[in-house]
């Protein structure tokens, strides 16, 4: 009986120990990597003493078996295959939950409404996770927008401004990929008939074009409607656009992007100049948002053909020539400071 109850005293001895020992173990916190960052990658299959093993070898945890034993503790608690950043010391505990919780690492890639291509491209190659040449490269890739606009030359104005999460390995088709998925979400949902009969008899990539005009012509959402009325009008008269934006964006395609249009830049030789060229541009000049799409689709009505801005983040609109010449005069004394404050409304534009 003596023997027995020595051998119990030392079984619960020993389980003591070895509790003792594996909470030492996971719950120090520990770092063995020099480098800031460490970044792990667990393949999806993995089991959980392999898993361990990667994180041993990669020293973010300080005992395998310990590890091991913990994350077979928690059984019901599946461990997510993917990237994980490591950048501080942790115990194997918080790094358990972190990769059961599956706290992967992502890039979040902002595209607000109205950039272009050229834009989106500098954002991914800042966060250096697609070069810029790279992202243009898949950009100018339009097998995923072939039967929405069958003479697309890129993916511009189908790049759908949104907000994405990026692994490290996503690829740069993969990214724009995504992008005009959810353009294509967002277009079923302002199309939901698929009918195919726009106004003024646009095509769909016409539309997208259009759009993208409106896009950057105004951020006012309530605006935006009036804005492509206006442009719908100056269309069907055969009245050149006349937009700013298609300008800027001539001046990106040369190589020489410009902040504010200048009456010299109103002569760059380019089929975007809608100062030269009536009609539409040859594609998209951005990536409009549901917004601007929805103004094109259902444009206000009305007999507007000038518009121009009124120093307060909006514009004053006009149906004569004369009226707008007025409106012009009225802009530069309000620059001048020699007016009262015009309405809030969108954004800035040159004298039409």
């Amino acid at each position: 009986m003596r023997r027995l109850g020595l051998l119990v005293l030392l079984a619960i001895a020993a389980m003591g120990a070895a509790a003792g020992w594996l909470d030492s173990q996971i719950s120090r916190s520990y770092r063995g990597h020099f480098s800031p960052q460490e970044f792990v990658d667990i393949p999806r299959g993995t089991s959980r003493w392999g898993v361990a093993g990667i994180l041993a070898q990669n020293q973010i945890i300080r005992n395998r078996a310990a590890f091991a034993i913990f994350s077979a503790w928690h059984f019901r608690k599946p461990l997510q295959a993917g990237e994980y950043l490591f950048d501080h010391p942790m115990n194997s505990r918080q790094v358990f939950w972190k990769i059961a919780r599956g706290q992967i690492f992502v890039h979040i890639v902002t595209v607000p409404e109205g950039w272009s291509m050229y834009d989106i491209a500098a954002e991914t190659d800042g966060q250096r996770i697609c070069s810029r040449r790279d992202f243009l490269a898949a950009a100018h890739d339009i097998s995923s927008i072939s039967d929405l606009a069958p003479h697309a030359t890129s993916l511009e104005g189908f790049l759908f401004p949104s907000t994405y999460e990026f692994t490290r390995h996503t690829d740069c088709g993969q990214m724009t990929a995504a992008m005009v998925r959810q353009f294509r979400t967002v277009w079923a949902a302002a199309d939901p008939q698929n009918s195919g009969n726009f106004p003024g008899g646009l095509t769909l990539d016409e539309v997208v074009t259009l759009a993208s005009l409106v896009e950057r012509e105004t951020p006012n959402a309530d605006e935006r409607p009036l804005v492509a009325g206006v442009f719908y009008n100056r269309l069907r008269r055969g009245y050149p656009l006349q937009c700013d934006p298609t300008v800027q964006y001539a001046e990106e395609l040369a190589g020489d992007p410009v902040r504010d249009v200048r009456p010299a830049d109103l002569r760059v030789h380019s089929p975007y100049n809608t100062y030269q060229h009536r009609g539409l541009p040859p594609g998209p000049i951005a990536n409009p948002g549901e917004a601007s799409l929805r103004a094109v689709l259902a444009p206000a009505d009305t007999d507007y053909l000038y518009f121009v801005a009124n120093g307060q983040g909006g514009h004053f609109f006009s149906r004569t020539l004369a009226e707008h010449n007025r409106n012009v005069a009225r802009l530069r004394r309000l620059l001048a400071g020699n007016a009262p404050p015009a309405p809030a409304g969108a954004s800035k534009k040159a004298d039409r």
